[in-house]
């Protein structure tokens, strides 16, 4: 893999989740502002919520990071996969480390694309694509529910 090739995963990455975007909002734009009320509200009784999908992107960035690793499994901060399970109640310092969680899993796997031997990153891109294409399709989830709530 090429530096050139390796420059391109990471604005791919960058573009979806938090630099300028010629599609729109990044995931990280669309969840500027959004308190944690707003974040726990759900359109119907057993619809996703904004919380869920920044806790879901979180946690597939951390499974992307431990593919590109080789790092064990277990090791993600919130207990739970894929769709993890969101406190009872909402509270702002919830919301912060949500979001925090979400900003670091980014980080972590910006880090390791990076940083990984060509080789495997080369075996692994579409991994890195999927990723980015991941928390593009969410952001649009997130834009709908935030129109729908009134924002």
């Amino acid at each position: 893999m090429s530096t050139i090739e390796r420059d391109l995963l990471l604005h791919i990455m960058d573009e979806a989740y938090d630099k300028k975007a010629w599609h729109g909002p990044t995931m990280r734009g669309a969840l500027r502002g959004v308190n944690a009320n707003q974040a726990f509200w759900r359109p119907a009784r057993g619809r996703h919520n904004i919380w869920d999908f920044v806790l879901h992107c979180a946690y597939w960035k951390y499974s992307a990071w431990r593919r590109l690793t080789g790092t064990r499994r277990g090791s993600f901060a919130r207990k739970g996969s894929n769709w993890i399970e969101m406190p009872p109640m909402p509270t702002d310092r919830a919301w912060r480390d949500d979001l925090s969680l979400l900003a670091q899993s980014h980080r972590q796997l910006r880090e390791a694309v990076a940083d990984a031997p060509p080789a495997i990153l080369h075996a692994k891109s579409r991994l890195v694509y999927g990723v980015a294409a991941h928390d593009v399709y969410h952001t649009g989830q997130i834009q709908i529910l935030k129109r729908l709530y009134g924002l």
